[in-house]
């Protein structure tokens, strides 16, 4: 019972840290299965549940209410009203936090990191069976700043998230996309 009260006091502190902070990272998304893996680099600041990203010649931004997804290609900023369940697949700290209540915790403290590892309970019905197989965080203990997250797929797929010279900051990005120019595309 000791070990699950640090665990959820971590991941407690880190997602408290991420309301009132603003992480920024540059960072390396791997997805891999059977073929052969792909890797994507890009940056992104995220505040809470607001967000932004440039990734593949994109800026997505989220500013609480609505998505923003430039194409600098086309020149176009396509706007629309995200469901819960889509934000919390674009941002694997609210995948984790969503994960909370259908998961089984470990924690395993390897020097100054700390890894959490989220294994979804036993008792789950094969109607009710989650996606995942199981969600690995590692976070540097004394700081809360996150490294990595990865989604370990039921299916086999894998899919990693490695935040490269993360720190956290006061500042207040920007959470909306303005282009001059730019052709609107409102879907809301």
């Amino acid at each position: 019972m000791q070990l699950l009260l640090i665990t959820l006091t971590i991941l407690q502190s880190l997602f408290a840290t991420l309301e009132h902070k603003t992480l920024q990272s540059d960072f390396t998304i791997t997805i891999a299965d059977s073929q052969s893996p792909m890797t994507y680099s890009g940056a992104l600041a995220m505040h809470g549940k607001r967000f932004t990203l440039e990734m593949f010649g994109m800026e997505v931004a989220y500013d609480g209410n609505t998505l923003y997804m430039y194409s600098e290609e086309i020149e176009e900023i396509t706007l629309s009203t995200p469901t819960e369940e889509e934000l919390t697949q674009t941002n694997p700290f609210l995948y984790a936090q969503a994960l909370l209540s259908i998961c089984d915790y470990s924690e395993k403290v390897v020097g100054d990191k700390t890894i959490i590892t989220l294994t979804p309970k036993q008792h789950l019905s094969t109607d009710n069976q989650s996606p995942i197989a199981k969600f690995i965080l590692r976070v540097m203990t004394a700081t809360l700043v996150p490294l990595s997250a990865e989604i370990h797929e039921s299916d086999g797929h894998i899919t990693t998230l490695r935040l490269n010279n993360a720190q956290y900051t006061d500042a207040q990005p920007h959470f909306v996309i303005e282009k001059e120019g730019a052709f609107v595309n409102d879907l809301r």
